[in-house]
């Protein structure tokens, strides 16, 4: 490793920032969407919407898109999913919905069910009355939701709605989890995010106070008390570490914390990146990761996964603009050392990496390894709960995430949870929300058989 780590900011001029991390997906014109809706052929029992884990009924949306009506559309969504707008952004419909869409038999093209969707969400959120929920008489009940990512935002909307007050506790200062924190900024440009969010507080009875961590039994103990239910929706906190040597070295970072401050930029140019980059793993974080390291002007960028393209977490679709962005994905390659730069022996200057082969289903090395030369590293294998107090309330966790049943319910009497960590689930946006609404709709009938 013999030149010095280049990391550093400004690597574009100021105006191709702007250029680089404009909307990945531009909206629909209203006569696109038309002539798309118009592919539609309105299935009856759709395979589309059992696709859909909100279950969206999506002929009806996208019938009610063809015939003008945009808020109708728009309401059809919502009712089924609170956090429309945003799936409809980040959601992978090319696993889910447009995966079983009939057209593929057709047309070998499916009907662009997702850009439908934002089509009639946008369109009621920039309307001049984008409120379609009122709130129901209250019921004199109060729920604590910790976290206030997809999951406990749609469980505190659904609960409001039926009249209930709820509190979301929350430690960042902002809300919106993943949607606000996680996810690459080019998918969701405009501060979306933040949008929505106050579209889905409008509906009335939801306080938000951040800054607050879970962080002892005590404090879980006092929401158990405090409140007639309590709904766990915090995420994933905590990242996988690598275990391997040279990990602390300086330009070795978490992928989700290099997104987080890239979506919280006020100004893009001043993100230090390195001219060669390393992300490790094979999921969308890490897609979104080095696709915006190369927007951000970094000149050699390699995505480096264990198994093969087959194994990989990232759709197809997100591997393919991972590669049409410039960025080089290799498998069957696992890290076994961050090598130090040989000019600034506390930077990083390279991974090496152990090629790997399945032997009777076991992934082993092969003897043969191979080092990539870099500036910056960045891993991206996957986030834990990693929150020893939930083991010792009392909850019981499984594989490291919060065992429930089917509607959320943990096995402390009034307590639920939903999204990432719990136990089982997908780690997509759209489950997470169903996880909320299922949770919701549990939390009422209890709620209202007290």
């Amino acid at each position: 490793m013999s030149l010095a780590p280049d990391v550093r900011s400004g690597r574009l001029a100021a105006a191709d920032y702007a250029q680089r991390f404009a909307d990945a997906a531009p909206r629909l014109t209203r006569p696109q969407a038309v002539l798309e809706a118009e592919r539609c052929l309105y299935c009856f029992d759709a395979p589309c919407a059992t696709a859909c884990p909100t279950h969206i009924d999506v002929p009806s949306f996208i019938r009610r898109i063809a015939d003008g009506n945009l808020r109708g559309s728009a309401k059809t969504i919502l009712e089924a999913n609170p956090l429309g707008g945003m799936c409809a952004r980040v959601c992978p419909t090319e696993n889910l919905c447009e995966a079983v869409c009939v057209r593929h038999t057709q047309e070998d093209r499916p009907v662009a069910i997702g850009r439908l969707q934002r089509h009639a969400v946008d369109a009621l959120l920039d309307s001049a009355q984008p409120q379609i929920f009122k709130r129901a008489s209250r019921t004199g009940k109060k729920v604590a939701v910790v976290g206030a990512g997809p999951a406990g935002l749609t469980c505190a909307h659904t609960l409001a709605a039926q009249g209930h007050d709820v509190v979301i506790f929350d430690a960042r200062p902002k809300a919106g989890g993943l949607n606000e924190y996680g996810l690459a900024s080019y998918k969701t440009p405009n501060n979306f995010a933040q949008a929505e969010v106050q579209w889905l507080l409008g509906v009335g009875g939801i306080e938000l106070r951040q800054g607050w961590r879970l962080s002892t039994v005590e404090q879980l103990n006092a929401l158990r008390q405090d409140f007639d239910a309590l709904f766990l929706g915090m995420g994933l906190p905590n990242t996988h570490q690598l275990g391997v040597p040279g990990e602390n070295l300086l330009g070795v970072q978490d992928a989700v914390d290099f997104i987080a401050t890239l979506r919280q930029a006020e100004d893009l140019a001043s993100l230090p990146v390195g001219r060669q980059v390393v992300v490790i793993g094979g999921g969308m974080t890490a897609v979104d990761a080095a696709v915006q390291t190369k927007l951000l002007g970094a000149q050699d960028v390699h995505m480096v996964y264990r198994r093969g393209p087959e194994a990989m977490s990232a759709s197809r679709a997100e591997q393919e603009w991972a590669q049409t962005h410039g960025v080089t994905i290799h498998h069957w390659l696992a890290p076994i050392e961050v090598v130090a730069n040989s000019v600034d022996p506390q930077w990083a200057g390279g991974v090496r990496f152990a090629h790997q082969t399945l032997v009777n289903g076991q992934l082993l090395p092969t003897g043969e390894t191979m080092v990539f030369e870099t500036d910056m590293v960045l891993k991206a294998i996957g986030q834990k709960l990693g929150n020893p107090l939930l083991a010792q309330a009392g909850l019981t966790l499984q594989a490291g995430r919060i065992a429930t049943d089917a509607d959320g319910l943990t096995n402390l009497p009034g307590v639920w949870a939903g999204g990432d960590c719990r136990a089982g689930g997908l780690d997509l946006t759209v489950e997470a929300v169903a996880h909320g609404k299922q949770a919701a709709q549990a939390i009422h009938t209890h709620l209202m058989n007290l």
